[in-house]
């Protein structure tokens, strides 16, 4: 029997989790990606911290054989965590020590996965245009065209290709639904040295201050760097265009940001510094316009009709806000088991029994219980938004972790 030609589109954690699993047991694949292949200096800037968990992220990381390696790349962010108010009034503060879920920058983890797989095994710069399913009198096949690059078929066809996942679009017409919040992103490289006043406040790990229903959150990371993410509660789906703000350099907007009242123009001067202080060095290494993005979340249990030839994971499949941690760690435990899937089918696949068809149940079982699973997740990251992001934001998250303290100590 021929070996089965699977795809994987989309080279972000998920899909290079399931590269790695499938090449460590000797399966075929290809991963497409649309971006260029990224450089060692690319990789080596600040990029977003990733909590794993161990039930799901690290249980991944553990099967491709990478854990001692990924444990030695967690330590710019620690688990600490403060919590303020509007005006940097610290309601809660603890040194992490009921957490057990290490930090790695984005683009660590990225290199990490990657550097595990065959050069020729990941093709950057393959934008995918279309995918269309195929009936041919063996079974069903997808067609990927990817324009300049050519047309592919293959037997199974794996979206990881992220919240605007092409390959869902074989499965469903559920597409994801703006979650009311606008994120900003900015960045201050060597904080220590530059602000050492702002490092001391952040502390280091996560500092989260909430008010008004908005949120300023930073992350430490690599570079000595604090990474600030600026929540901004509205039901303007286009707010970045609208306010003009998309347009803008960070340095130029940070004064509608920091006077209009609607926005951060109430909060206290500690926030308003640090805010104001990230918008400059941001647009000091990358005087573009500023990273000013919507967000998007699928249905809570979104589900597809189950087909043989192609399914999603990750964010194609569970796309949901970053308030419970869980993204990533949902997407790679996806990539395990699903790795599993194909493993046992590929391995008992033969002239009566093809691939396909020993895929087939076990690629149901595998969707039904992921839609289950992430249901549960995607609940729980909808019920932190509304603590986070209520009237009363800041009091509520130190209260939630307060009772985690009590609870430990009972």
């Amino acid at each position: 029997m021929p070996s089965p030609r699977i795809a994987i589109v989309g080279g972000g954690p998920a899909g290079l989790t399931l590269g790695v699993l499938l090449h460590k047991r000797c399966i075929p694949f290809t991963i497409f990606d649309l971006r260029q292949q990224p450089t060692d200096d690319e990789l080596a800037k600040p990029s977003g911290m990733l909590d794993l968990h161990e039930e799901s992220g690290i249980a991944a990381l553990t099967e491709c054989g990478l854990f001692d390696q990924f444990l030695l790349l967690t330590g710019e962010c620690s688990e600490a965590q403060k919590v303020a108010d509007k005006d940097g009034t610290i309601l809660h503060e603890d040194q992490g020590e009921l957490s057990e879920r290490p930090e790695i920058p984005r683009h660590a983890l990225i290199q990490l996965l990657s550097s595990q797989l065959p050069a020729e095994s990941i093709k950057w710069g393959h934008k995918l245009l279309s995918a269309t399913a195929l009936t041919t009198p063996s079974g069903t096949e997808t067609e990927l065209d990817f324009g300049p690059h050519g047309k592919h078929t293959f037997d199974l066809v794996v979206g990881a290709d992220g919240a605007w996942s092409r390959i869902r679009h074989l499965l469903t017409d559920v597409k994801p639904e703006y979650a009311e919040q606008q994120l900003i992103t900015v960045t201050i490289r060597h904080v220590i040295a530059k602000y050492p006043h702002l490092a001391a406040m952040v502390g280091d790990g996560t500092f989260t201050a909430l008010g008004m229903r908005h949120g300023v959150m930073t992350h430490r990371g690599p570079q000595d760097s604090v990474r600030a993410y600026i929540a901004l509660t509205t039901t303007d789906e286009d707010f970045g265009v609208s306010s003009g703000l998309a347009n803008q350099t960070a340095a130029s907007a940070k004064s509608r940001l920091l006077d209009d009242s609607t926005l951060l123009g109430c909060w206290g001067d500690q926030i308003k510094q640090l805010v104001a202080i990230a918008c400059d060095e941001e647009t000091a290494d990358n005087p573009g316009p500023m990273d000013i993005r919507s967000l998007y979340r699928l249905p809570i249990g979104a589900s597809w009709e189950h087909r043989n030839y192609a399914t999603v994971i990750g964010d194609a499949a569970h796309l949901m806000c970053p308030w419970a941690g869980e993204g990533v760690n949902l997407a790679m435990l996806d990539s395990l088991l699903l790795a599993n899937a194909i493993t046992k089918a590929y391995e008992s696949a033969g002239r009566d029994m093809p691939f396909q068809s020993q895929l087939d149940p076990l690629m149901k079982e595998f969707e039904d219980d992921m839609v289950a699973r992430c249901k549960e997740k995607a609940e729980e990251t909808h019920s932190n938004g509304q603590m986070l992001f209520g009237d009363d934001g800041a009091q509520a998250f130190a209260e939630f972790f307060r009772q985690v303290y009590q609870y430990a100590e009972a």
